[in-house]
């Protein structure tokens, strides 16, 4: 009887590494795909925000204030098509009851550009310039609309994703740091210290966590700067995020501290920080990657709900959740619905992320499914 014959397309997986093997399969997982390419739009608009941002965000103008949303057009009211997209000028006015009304001036049409200049920056603090992504020569080309200070909406958003976005890669690292730490010496030491280490993450999941964030936010000095509010609420985040991830951490040591391969490294007389750091953690760090891939949307929904309700980052900083708290003035909701905006951002960042966590908990297994 002849042996089963394998394809040539097929004997790639028996002799391909472990990377090569998650990279095939997260290459197959098509939402992780493109949620990669638009997480990455989002941080390197955040980079280069100054650059992106068609104004400047803290640029009030009395003129404009809670102005709505210019739709871009590429046929005029003749019928015309127009191989460029425009807006229309935008005029304002009093009704009777002293309500300022916008309305668009079909008779002004304003083309849209990509690469124009307007108002003058320091990219990164460093580099001067006044070039822009996109705008308009003259008039005004709001994407979203206004807010009630007559900022640009779309600006203002991007700038907050510096704060947003990065705020939870920042609290994740630091919560894996601690998760890794304090889990690798529960799960490979055992003893007096898991038992300990347990207690501790067990006291902390047990407090409430929006009354934990009132007392540790309340500590901070309100003279703070916005950068060391910054850091200071990463780092309140981390304290709060790091148990579940010691909790994996330890349960993979637990699982894998008696396998033959780490007992061969203490037989050949490695030390503990060798055979954790060099064998038992990379034996799972695909996991690991995973964890925290799904673990910095609840890192950026809590700088969101915090700084939404004013416990965290605050005005004249900039983030996804302060501009959020104009959205709490029924009135100016009802007026200019667009001042919500920054919620769907705030949800497609979310589902991005756990779309994206998927696709990489399933790379981690490359065996299954091939």
């Amino acid at each position: 009887m002849k042996g089963t014959s394998i394809r040539p397309s097929e004997e790639r997986f028996y002799v391909a590494s472990q990377w090569q093997l998650f990279r095939w399969k997260l290459a197959r997982h098509r939402l992780a795909m493109a949620s990669m390419i638009l997480l990455g739009i989002f941080y390197l608009a955040a980079l280069c925000a100054e650059f992106v941002a068609p104004y400047d965000p803290n640029e009030f103008d009395k003129d404009l204030v809670l102005a709505p949303i210019l739709r871009p057009r590429l046929i005029d009211d003749s019928g015309k098509l127009h191989l460029r997209p425009f807006v229309y000028r935008l005029e304002k006015s009093v009704n009777e009851n002293w309500q300022i009304i916008y309305h668009e001036d079909r008779s002004v049409r304003y083309p849209i550009r990509l690469f124009v200049h307007g108002d003058p920056y320091m990219l990164w603090g460093l580099i001067p310039g006044n070039l822009h992504l996109f705008g308009t020569d003259e008039g005004v080309f709001s994407p979203l609309g206004r807010d009630r200070g007559g900022r640009d909406l779309f600006s203002r958003i991007v700038f907050s994703s510096r704060v947003s976005l990065t705020i939870g890669l920042l609290g994740v690292t630091l919560s894996l740091l601690i998760g890794i730490i304090l889990g690798g010496i529960s799960g490979y030491y055992g003893g007096r210290l898991d038992l300990l280490i347990q207690r501790l993450i067990e006291a902390l999941q047990s407090i409430p966590t929006i009354p934990l964030w009132m007392g540790l936010r309340a500590a901070l000095p309100y003279h703070w700067s916005i950068t060391a509010t910054y850091f200071a609420i990463v780092v309140i985040l981390s304290l709060v995020g790091w148990t579940g991830m010691a909790r994996v951490v330890r349960g993979k040591f637990l699982a894998l501290r008696s396998e033959d391969f780490v007992v061969a490294a203490r037989i050949a007389g490695a030390r503990d920080g060798a055979v954790i750091f060099g064998h038992l953690l990379p034996s799972f760090i695909s996991h690991i990657i995973a964890s925290v891939t799904l673990a910095v949307p609840g890192m950026i929904l809590a700088e969101t709900a915090l700084s939404f309700i004013g416990l965290g980052m605050q005005a004249p900083a900039m983030s996804w959740g302060v501009l959020l708290q104009e959205a709490q003035s029924i009135e100016t909701l009802a007026k200019a619905p667009w001042i919500l905006t920054p919620a769907i951002f705030v949800v497609v960042s979310i589902l991005g992320f756990n779309f994206l966590g998927d696709g990489l908990r399933d790379a981690a297994d490359p065996y299954g499914n091939l």
